[in-house]
């Protein structure tokens, strides 16, 4: 299979807690490879990021060790599109964390470049969702993307995405509580 319409689901163990710095170092890399090639790469770049900035902390002898607590993020699909106008191809990006805010999947995958940076979002909004269909019950998602929230909105005022529109609207009878919020 090309790799340009290739995709992988992936689970990174030791690196739940930053499942963004994977995403985006795919996202933002705006070349065609391989997706599995890219993802090990990213992860040993991960890998030697957290070793060179573990601390080892010291803790008193005389203190009570207290459990972290966690903050429940509730169950959310974190998502991301890339394009530049310069590059033959873009790519989307999604993360699903559970309500303890562990990694439980996340997908990435590159297509031939969209008509702009917003088409590449909603494309990662579509896949996210098709994925979540298959994966999960979650109903909230998490962008950058301000005008991506507009848009879903307010349809009627980007009639240039009509497509896009329509088949979003095929999901939503699959989302009866969908929820999407920006991230900065």
């Amino acid at each position: 299979m090309p790799s340009s319409k290739a995709h992988q689901h992936y689970k990174f163990g030791p690196y739940q807690q930053h499942p963004q710095v994977l995403i985006s170092f795919w996202c933002r890399v705006g070349i065609n490879r391989d997706p599995v090639e890219l993802v090990r790469y990213a992860e040993s770049e991960c890998q030697a990021w957290f070793n060179a900035n573990e601390m080892v902390p010291s803790i008193p002898q005389d203190h009570i060790i207290e459990e972290p607590q966690v903050l429940s993020l509730g169950n959310i699909c974190m998502i991301d599109g890339s394009w530049t106008s310069t590059s033959q191809f873009g790519g989307c990006g999604w993360v699903w964390l559970d309500r303890l805010g562990n990694l439980q999947l996340m997908g990435t995958r590159n297509y031939p470049r969209r008509e702009s940076a917003l088409h590449s979002e909603v494309e990662a909004l579509r896949w996210a969702r098709e994925s979540m269909l298959q994966h999960s019950t979650c109903q909230s998602f998490r962008t950058d993307c301000k005008d991506l929230i507009a848009m879903i909105k307010e349809l009627h005022a980007w009639p240039s995405f009509a497509v896009e529109l329509e088949r979003k609207e095929t999901l939503q009878i699959c989302f009866p509580n969908f929820k999407i919020i920006h991230i900065p």
